[in-house]
């Protein structure tokens, strides 16, 4: 059974991770329901999502629920973002 303090930290890590997925979500509605797509550096968010698969491959070597779960869930906001940004370029090319 994991320590209080192994818990204490997985539940400061999961607060950390629910923060930083909950910042994406202005750009995901601006993107997705606004069709707003202008300032979204692609290339950036390719390097935060490189970045992201590193902290999750790190989570899962050192087995951290919150590391791993964060990561996933950003991941999946910033590809998210990337296709819909993707989508609606393609759109005002057309």
């Amino acid at each position: 059974m994991p320590s209080v303090e192994y818990i204490l930290i997985e539940l400061i890590g999961i607060l950390a991770g629910t923060l930083g997925v909950l910042a994406w979500i202005p750009q995901l509605r601006d993107v997705w329901f606004k069709g707003l797509h202008e300032g979204i550096s692609l290339p950036t968010f390719w390097l935060v999502s490189t970045a992201l698969v590193l902290w999750l491959i790190y989570g899962i070597m050192i087995e951290s629920i919150s590391i791993i779960i964060a990561n996933v869930a950003a991941l999946a906001c910033i590809l998210s973002l990337i296709i819909g940004v993707v989508r609606l370029r393609r759109k005002t090319t057309e």
